[in-house]
């Protein structure tokens, strides 16, 4: 390798690259041992981590690596596998978070550099090479890196915005329901049952009405976090809509869900919410619909049946849905027959 600086030199300016508390790694994969030294002496001197791998198949085994670093600088003749076909491996992939290229060659040829580019090659340098032409290369490469990533954060938060209510951060109406019908497909083909519960916050309007609207809020942000509390990890929790929530229980039964139901019952009576005005005791009514099969829309008005059953029985209960309306359970029961 030529350079036309010696190696003091390499790390006189920082390039603006940004600070972070790790530095980015850097595959580097060259099976000669005197570039090798001098590419991870470089590297380091530029702010980077290097992973000198010796052959393509190690650069290969380093890039399929959890947590893979997401800048290589390859060498298109390698023992094992060279770096086209590397380049080649890591575009049919279709991988996220991007991996830039930079492919080193001793090749001038333009067709050469064409089927380099055509592999998935971001950019190449000839060698022998100008140590401050690989470095601002590099940095190039790192500002696509950074630019991507600003990206894919971005993507997130739409997602984020379109499935996720924004008030209370719980799955939206649409999430949730798509949520129950991907559980009833799986119950479906396991023969295993699925329930639902329907909650409602009793008297919400009157919090609204006496204490105002943003009262009104701090307690359905609450009421969101309490049910997400009590709700087990494989559980799903969604805002319905208004003081309204769905809560997917995949693998319980009616009773299990019931259960289920009154710990939620409970989670949200048992102490009073705060808001920004006073503290506001807040009950609620549950109903509980179970199935193994069927629409989702069935399972969803079974379960607002129950609620009305809960409702006109007094509030602060769950209800199951049975073809006995007066199987609304009371207070702390959480059975008919235990009332």
């Amino acid at each position: 390798m030529t350079t036309t600086t010696t190696t003091n030199d390499l790390a006189t300016q920082p390039l603006g690259l940004p600070s972070s508390p790790r530095p980015m790694r850097v595959v580097a994969a060259e099976d000669n041992p005197v570039f090798q030294s001098m590419l991870k002496t470089m590297l380091t001197k530029w702010g980077y981590q290097p992973l000198i791998a010796r052959s393509g198949t190690e650069a290969w085994r380093i890039l399929q690596s959890e947590d893979a670093p997401r800048l290589a600088v390859l060498d298109w003749m390698m023992p094992g596998m060279d770096g086209v076909e590397i380049c080649r491996r890591i575009r049919s992939a279709n991988r996220e978070p991007y991996v830039y290229i930079l492919l080193l060659t001793a090749r001038t040829e333009s067709q050469d550099l064409i089927e380099g580019m055509n592999a998935g090659a971001d950019d190449y340098l000839t060698k022998p090479f100008n140590a401050h032409e690989l470095r601002v290369r590099l940095h190039a490469g790192r500002r696509i890196l950074d630019l991507q990533e600003e990206l894919l954060k971005a993507r997130e938060a739409l997602r984020d915005q379109a499935t996720h209510d924004g008030l209370t951060g719980l799955l939206n109406r649409t999430s949730i329901l798509e949520k129950l019908d991907d559980e009833l497909s799986r119950a479906t083909r396991a023969g295993t049952p699925v329930s639902v519960l329907m909650a409602d916050l009793d008297r919400f309007k009157s919090i609204n009405d006496t204490f105002g609207h943003l009262a009104g809020d701090a307690v359905l942000r609450e009421a969101a976090h309490r049910l997400k509390s009590a709700a087990r990890r494989y559980d799903s929790v969604g805002r319905y809509g208004g003081e309204e929530f769905l809560i997917v229980l995949p693998g319980c039964d009616a009773t299990q869900a019931a259960v289920q139901a009154e710990r939620m019952r409970d989670a949200l009576g048992a102490t009073p919410f705060s808001t920004p005005s006073q503290p506001v005791v807040v009950t609620v009514s549950l109903g509980v619909a179970s199935s193994s099969e069927g629409a989702s829309e069935t399972l969803v008005r079974q379960a607002d049946t129950a609620l009305y059953w809960a409702k006109a029985d007094g509030r602060n209960r769950i209800a199951l849905h049975s073809a006995e309306p007066g199987h609304a359970t009371c207070g702390r029961a959480l059975m008919p027959d235990v009332c």
